[in-house]
């Protein structure tokens, strides 16, 4: 009898596999539309900076957006608040960035300039963010050593 049932399972193997592989092929292929991921979050690495800074120097902070995909639509933009002390904020050469203005990235590795402008201790933020919503906030603090 044991013979019986192991000879007709056998020959029954091919047809629950063939079953199996035609009903996930349909279930899975219910979607009528393509999925199609274009937001890829990002991470902002910063280089160590010194915690202080004298009136009228210039410190370099050199920042890097790292990616886990590549997408070449991506966009990205900082804007930054200064809300201790004061001092200006520039890419490379270019003009110092005005408070909450948003200005677009050309590329995702990058140095940004403070210049401090006053003798007592500054605080400000850099918020990086791209054109599908994903913003980094990144704070910095240092004090005066007038």
């Amino acid at each position: 009898m044991i013979a019986f049932f192991n000879k007709f399972r056998i020959r029954l193997l091919p047809i629950f596999v063939l079953l199996a592989i035609l009903i996930s092929s349909v279930t899975s292929c219910s979607k009528d539309e393509l999925e199609i991921q274009n937001d890829f979050p990002f991470e902002v690495k910063v280089m160590p900076i010194p915690k202080e800074i004298s009136n009228g120097n210039t410190l370099e902070i050199r920042m890097k957006i790292e990616t886990t995909y590549s997408y070449t639509n991506t966009k990205y933009y900082l804007r930054y608040f200064q809300f201790d002390g004061q001092g200006t904020l520039q890419y490379y050469d270019e003009l110092p960035y005005l408070p909450n203005d948003l200005y677009q990235l050309p590329t995702k590795q990058f140095r940004l300039y403070y210049t401090s402008n006053s003798t007592v201790s500054q605080s400000f933020e850099v918020w990086i963010s791209d054109n599908f919503g994903n913003e980094k906030q990144l704070s910095f603090q240092l004090n005066s050593s007038d």
